[in-house]
């Protein structure tokens, strides 16, 4: 708990110097403010929006897109993981299918995802899945690697088949390392949604409000805004699942000395 709270603490240190940073190069005159709005002008105006309800509709709609996306990635992940990493004849079977997709760029995908799908929900689904898919998918064929293999041969000993090894042994044993998958994802899920927002230029969500901003005359403090928007719920997020994980994984290396 010790460690916790100092990480807490110099974690709220490390905020506050980079807003207090930001505000004192912003007053003193060293950038223009049209560039760099005072700090305390930017958190005015983020805390503004929570009122706006034309905003937290277009909150809604990212949120919306990102669950969707991480949710059709675990559904496709984990089973495809847990093949991939329990039967070697097939992962050498696709594993050159996966190296050539992996290393695409999400982003680099949305015209031809737009003009397969067209504007709305399902484009930014259909990215944030793609993205979201590879850290899960991964963690879980790495997750199957680490399995006890004598409790394994234990089951089989007495009798146990095949499904009962995966249900009973690996899938359990995999489970912690399911998760840091799906934490990791959900992270780059919620990049995924503002960005395609963001490069798409249609639909409602957090990234069309700091696109459209970034178009206004006078925008750069509404940009800065949204920004911190996507930090707060990025860092909302982590937190929730991190606690998540602390709670339904206690027994793993790194959560004993928590307990």
């Amino acid at each position: 708990m010790k460690g916790r709270q100092e990480q807490v603490v110099l974690g709220a240190l490390g905020v506050t110097l980079a807003f207090g940073a930001c505000e004192a190069v912003s007053r003193a005159g060293l950038v223009r403010r049209t560039y760099l709005p005072p700090a305390s002008e930017i958190l005015g105006r983020a805390a503004e929006l929570a009122g706006d309800g034309v905003f937290l509709d277009g909150i809604a709609a990212t949120l919306r897109a990102w669950a969707l996306g991480l949710a059709l990635a675990v559904a496709i992940a984990v089973p495809v993981g847990l093949v991939l990493g329990s039967v070697p004849l097939v992962d050498a079977a696709v594993r050159a299918i996966i190296e050539f997709l992996r290393p695409l760029p999400s982003v680099a995908l949305i015209p031809l995802v737009s003009l397969l799908l067209g504007s709305g929900t399902e484009t930014k689904v259909a990215l944030v899945t793609y993205a979201s898919v590879w850290p899960i998918l991964f963690n879980t064929i790495y997750g199957l690697g680490e399995t006890d293999p004598l409790a394994k041969d234990t089951l089989r000993a007495f009798g146990f088949g095949r499904l009962a090894v995966l249900l009973r042994v690996e899938l359990p044993g995999t489970a912690p390392f399911i998760a840091a998958g799906i934490r990791i994802s959900a992270a780059v899920a919620l990049i995924l949604a503002v960005a395609t927002e963001i490069l798409s230029g249609f639909g409602e969500g957090l990234g069309i409000f700091i696109a459209q901003a970034g178009l206004a005359t006078d925008g750069t403090r509404d940009v800065l805004a949204g920004v911190v928007w996507a930090g707060v719920l990025g860092l909302v997020i982590n937190g929730a699942l991190v606690w998540g994980e602390r709670r339904l994984f206690p027994w793993t290396p790194g959560r004993r000395g928590v307990g």
